[in-house]
């Protein structure tokens, strides 16, 4: 069984280890090896953790999928959402957004990106009510495809 709660600085380093693992196939998909998810440090993503919102989902003690949130005014900006390779597909992700929509509840907006190719990631947030604002190309094998889901 899947439980979902905030992260803890000392998670930092398998959030690191299961995000270079879920990031290896988009880096392979866009033909690029230094995307930020794969050369981002310990230390960047334990200080995420100790200054912002991250969740994590936990499966008999390992972290198997995690989610962060920042908010910029009134709209919380989604990013490295991430599930273990072998356990992507079985409504983890959407359990992960769902609980970051929920712990935080002064947002009134959700925005976060994804690249142009990454199918299940549209799917998916498309499925949770986001909806494309618009694309931002950044290098010819790379368009950004940033999306918002607005409450009320």
């Amino acid at each position: 069984m899947v439980e979902i709660e905030r992260a803890r600085p000392e998670d930092a380093g398998e959030i690191l280890t299961l995000q270079r693992a879920a990031y290896v196939t988009e880096a392979q998909m866009y033909g690029d090896p230094f995307i930020g998810p794969l050369v981002e440090s310990l230390d960047q993503v334990r200080a995420v953790v100790e200054n912002g919102i991250v969740l994590k989902a936990v499966d008999a003690g390992r972290i198997v999928g995690s989610v962060r949130g920042r908010m910029s005014g009134t709209t919380c900006l989604v990013g490295r959402l991430v599930v273990a390779p072998d356990r992507q597909g079985q409504g983890i992700g959407g359990a992960l957004l769902a609980a970051l929509h929920e712990a935080v509840p002064e947002a009134t907006a959700f925005d976060l990106f994804t690249g142009h190719l990454s199918e299940g990631n549209l799917r998916l947030y498309r499925r949770l009510g986001y909806r494309e604002t618009h694309r931002e190309r950044l290098q010819d094998h790379l368009t950004l495809i940033h999306l918002r889901r607005a409450l009320g």
